[in-house]
């Protein structure tokens, strides 16, 4: 790699601005979050924003913001969004976008990507962006950062190029350390890119950026995350079978850095509540069948829970629904409390990220309330202590 070494081991941030670690805050600044009343660990929330069947991108955008009011005053640490393409079932295709909004309508949680997926784009693209959310929301928000696509091939050409595909995938951590250089703006003098700034930023004045992360669901991303001192993000739910594989070389390739003086390990987790177990089951099934369209070639709008209860399976398609709800934390309160106490005692997991899939927002949003609720976690319109 070229033009790494010091860019990658600062990549987190906060050497200008105070958004990560340095001098008397040295444990995790902005990266680590609080335990909110009986939670074993700090909980925050992945939107999909998510569009069901007889709704609209407008009504799922309209949730999101629910979603993260909703996530602030009962004390979950962060809110993400995710970068995906051309999935009509998803409305998240332009993350920057949606947290400048949820910015606007609220005022502490934290707020990032889940991430951005960094070979779409040009690193001095995603360090205008996000820069330009610092200035928004001041110590407010995170950059995670993956290297999939985040769709398929066909789809990946059309965003980057066809010429680019193996060279973006292959050229992440080139792309890493350029989008720090430019975060940082401390190109070394000779650089092709030693006169470019990006904005806002530090070329401005004194400004923040915020924290990187790197997010996974392979070990690529687990062992450089390790080696660079960032904290890591695994995708548990939609690859749970690799999930104790990645932390365990995320942890053992930590090496401690400006960031993190010790690992700092996320994990998405789909986990859905209600008040009933026929409720929760017809809401998760609507969530598989949605799945398994999509690993079939079909994706479309998530079906109403009268569609997927009327869905006749193959076997080879109940076996897959089978295998995707297991890895589901699902039931009511108390059954996903014990759930995801459980999950953290066999991962070590530092942070859990609950992504509520569903058909309806009305439905996402109850199960926030209610495992926040499960755990004694601050009441609506209270400030987290």
């Amino acid at each position: 790699m070229s033009d790494t070494g010091d860019a990658d081991r600062r990549a987190g941030g906060g050497e200008r601005g105070g958004t990560g670690v340095s001098g008397a805050d040295p444990v995790g600044g902005a990266v680590r979050g609080a335990v909110r009343g009986a939670a074993p660990v700090p909980l925050s929330v992945l939107d999909l924003v998510t569009v069901g069947s007889g709704s609209t991108a407008h009504a799922s955008l309209r949730t999101s913001v629910e979603i993260a009011r909703l996530a602030e005053s009962r004390g979950y640490h962060r809110h993400w969004v995710a970068e995906h393409h051309s999935m009509p079932g998803v409305a998240s295709s332009s993350p920057a976008v949606i947290l400048a909004h949820l910015a606007a309508h609220t005022s502490r949680i934290r707020l990032g990507s889940g991430g951005v997926m960094l070979p779409n784009h040009a690193p001095l693209a995603v360090a205008e962006q996000f820069g330009t959310l610092e200035a928004l929301a001041p110590g407010r928000i995170d950059l995670g950062l993956g290297r999939a696509p985040g769709t398929d091939p066909r789809t990946a050409a059309a965003l980057r190029g066809s010429g680019r595909l193996e060279e973006a995938a292959d050229g992440f951590p080139r792309q890493l350390a350029e989008l720090t250089r430019f975060l940082d703006d401390d190109f070394p003098d000779g650089h092709p890119y030693a006169r470019v700034h990006a904005v806002p930023g530090p070329v401005q004045g004194p400004a923040g950026r915020p924290p990187l992360w790197l997010l996974g669901s392979s070990g690529f991303s687990a062992r450089l995350a390790g080696e660079l001192g960032l904290p890591f993000a695994y995708a548990h739910h939609f690859s749970a079978a690799g999930t104790l594989p990645a932390l365990d070389l995320y942890r053992q390739s930590f090496r401690p850095s400006a960031v993190l003086d010790a690992p700092y390990a996320l994990i998405g987790v789909s986990a859905l509540a209600a008040d009933t177990a026929a409720q929760v089951r017809a809401q998760v099934l609507t969530g598989a069948l949605s799945m398994l369209r999509l690993r079939s070639g079909r994706p479309g709008l998530v079906p109403t829970p009268e569609e997927a209860a009327a869905y006749a399976f193959s076997p080879v398609e109940r076996e897959f629904v089978d295998g995707w709800l297991a890895n589901i934390v699902h039931g009511t309160p108390d059954e996903v409390r014990a759930g995801l106490d459980a999950l953290v005692a066999r991962t070590g997991a530092d942070e859990l990220m609950l992504t509520a899939n569903a058909h309806g927002g009305q439905a996402r949003l109850r199960s926030y309330g209610l495992v926040a609720d499960a755990y004694g976690m601050p009441t609506e319109g209270s400030t987290p202590a």
